[in-house]
């Protein structure tokens, strides 16, 4: 079995006991499931200061870990969720195939989302969903990272970027492998993501939504308070 064979079909290939091949793509599901309920904005929110859920928007991704606690903070969220998809997605592959990847990838996502870990409250599955796509289909990954950078520099606006690559995600990669399964679990992760995210399609209907600003400063717990009542009233 050649290298390129295993990153198609992995050890575990259809080719094998249907049984052993369904039960290996449970597994899959499950172990993604389980790695993505470790949530790092959360973990690494109580290093800084306290669970990064109580301020901002209530997220507990990396955009509002870098409003609360500052660049760093958030890139080390970011780094960290993308590398627990890489993880999963990777290793999912290894076992059973692109298959395995598109599996366990998506239900890596709903543990970030829904974290069995942390009372199913976690990040809205930006990072998890780029990790997915990157050990899936790399001509769809370059294309949407470059579209999420040119809405990111015109609107300066996280949520939107977020909402257009997840909703370009299904049918750019169409383009490029016609009617397949991972087109399915595409769009059942863009429209996740976009469900996440519905409280800020609001606020960018109504013109309310935060704009990134990267030289902003770590804010204290007095103004992450006022900032977090603010955020919640308004989703």
């Amino acid at each position: 079995m050649t290298v390129i064979e295993v990153l198609k079909y992995g050890f575990v290939g259809p080719e094998t006991d249907l049984r052993l091949w369904v039960w290996m793509l449970v597994v899959c599901a499950v172990v993604g499931y389980l790695i993505g309920s470790i949530n790092w904005g959360v973990i690494l929110s109580h290093k800084y200061g306290g669970d990064v859920r109580n301020y901002g928007s209530g997220n507990a991704g990396a955009t509002n870990m870098m409003r609360t606690y500052g660049k760093r903070a958030g890139a080390k969220t970011l780094g960290l969720d993308i590398l627990k998809g890489t993880v999963v997605s990777f290793a999912c592959r290894l076992i059973v195939g692109t298959t395995g990847a598109y599996i366990g990838g998506f239900f890596c996502i709903i543990g970030h989302a829904y974290p069995v870990f942390f009372r199913f409250k976690g990040g809205k599955g930006v990072a998890t969903i780029t990790a997915l796509c990157l050990w899936t289909e790399w001509r769809t990954f370059l294309i949407l990272v470059a579209i999420y950078a040119i809405v990111l520099f015109g609107y300066k606006m996280v949520s939107f970027a977020s909402c257009m690559v997840a909703a370009l995600y299904p049918m750019i990669l169409y383009a490029f492998i016609g009617p397949n399964l991972g087109v399915v679990i595409a769009f059942l992760s863009g429209a996740l993501v976009v469900f996440l995210h519905r409280a800020n399609i609001v606020r960018i209907f109504n013109h309310t939504e935060s704009k990134l600003d990267f030289h902003r400063k770590k804010k204290d717990a007095s103004e992450n308070n006022a900032e977090s009542a603010f955020d919640k009233e308004n989703e």
